[in-house]
């Protein structure tokens, strides 16, 4: 927690749960990746967090934007960005979105099948599109190896095909998946990208630009590669397979822009347990997988999380949210140690959580209000 959150905390008391992001986290961050990839376009995956104090915040740092709705390039426009520094990166888009995206200005989109290509140069005509290749995940805490990309020699296909339809075939993008600290991970989507570069340029199709993704992790509780150890791995991949030759890259930074900036303040509001014989207690919070926490879905981030009873002794406890849904359990699997002196009214704090939280948040679940928060 940086001192500005905690002088925040101490000097109000806003009702529980609520979300605190420091500004200045963000912009340290955004130098930082500008820093290790000074070549790449950083394009800031807006899902993470649309806060419009972010967007204005990363407008004026020369941010680019990585969008998936129309309400989301909605949300860049209004903070000041240009269309040609917004992209449309969802591979799944309504016939009537692209062409709103058009008519607003957006000339960048992504796809990953015929069908999608085909509306893109319909309602899009001269748009420049990138296709998404499928990826491992291999490494990540969130993979994202199933719903997006296609194989390689399709989206080789694909691209060809784009060739010959009024839009202009620009590059191919991948993900190595939300949270990758393995970063072997994206030398080998970069090789299979520069083959794609080479087959099409065979056929007389010059590809220009590589869209590398997110993946940047923040630490929660196991350590990650720094930004320059992400930096130097991609740049020398870059480097070994396309040579001298070097394509413009991009980079679409959500977590690893704002996770480390946030805190949510949540109340304890029950611990218990289920019989005599339970070795670990329940203990119930008041926030859950409904309210902001739904990354703790399979238990895949694992949140670090810091209490009044810190220093002391501690034991495995299975952590659950409020609502009347016994799916809202956080951590059971998980042996999550609790400090034993933890008690019913403690306020804990659960850490880096500026990303996938307040849009995760379900509008008013069970009557439980979305998650507040505050920009500072």
């Amino acid at each position: 927690m940086t001192e500005k959150i905690a002088r925040f905390f101490a000097e109000n008391t806003p009702a529980t749960p609520c979300l605190v992001v420091d500004l200045d986290v963000v912009a340290n961050n955004y130098d930082k990746l500008h820093e290790a990839l000074p070549e790449a376009r950083i394009f800031y995956a807006v899902k993470a967090n649309p806060a419009p104090e972010i967007l204005k915040l990363l407008v004026e740092q020369g941010s680019c934007f990585d969008t998936a709705s129309i309400p989301e390039i909605q949300y860049c426009l209004q903070a000041g960005a240009t269309p040609d520094r917004v992209s449309f990166g969802n591979t799944i888009k309504k016939a009537s979105d692209i062409a709103r995206a058009h008519a607003l200005g957006i000339g960048l989109f992504a796809f990953d099948s015929m069908e999608e290509l085909e509306k893109i140069a319909e309602h899009a005509p001269g748009a420049r599109v990138f296709c998404r290749i499928l990826t491992s995940g291999e490494g990540a805490d969130w993979p994202l190896s199933r719903k997006f990309g296609c194989e390689p020699e399709m989206a080789t296909e694909l691209l060809l095909a784009a060739a010959s339809m009024n839009v202009v075939p620009y590059g191919v993008s991948f993900h190595v998946g939300s949270q990758q600290r393995d970063l072997t991970q994206w030398d080998f989507a970069l090789a299979q990208t520069a083959q794609i570069f080479r087959d099409l340029e065979e056929k007389g199709v010059m590809l220009r630009m590589v869209n590398m993704g997110g993946g940047f992790a923040t630490r929660y509780l196991k350590d990650i590669p720094s930004e320059s150890e992400y930096g130097n791995a991609i740049e020398d991949s870059l480097r070994k397979h396309f040579g001298n030759r070097l394509p413009e890259t991009i980079i679409e930074p959500g977590r690893s822009m704002v996770g480390n900036a946030g805190v949510i303040r949540s109340e304890v509001v029950l611990i218990s347990r289920k019989s005599h014989r339970d070795d670990r207690r329940w203990v119930y919070l008041d926030i859950g997988k409904f309210g902001g926490l739904a990354e703790t879905m399979d238990e895949a981030i694992k949140y670090k999380i810091q209490t009044p009873h810190d220093g002391g002794p501690a034991e495995p406890v299975i952590l659950a949210g409020p609502t009347c849904d016994s799916a809202d359990v956080l951590y059971e699997k998980t042996d999550y140690p609790l400090p034993v002196d933890l008690r019913i009214g403690d306020k804990i704090d659960i850490l880096a959580t500026g990303a996938y939280t307040t849009t995760y948040s379900a509008v008013n679940f069970n009557g439980f209000s979305p998650l507040a928060s505050y920009y500072i």
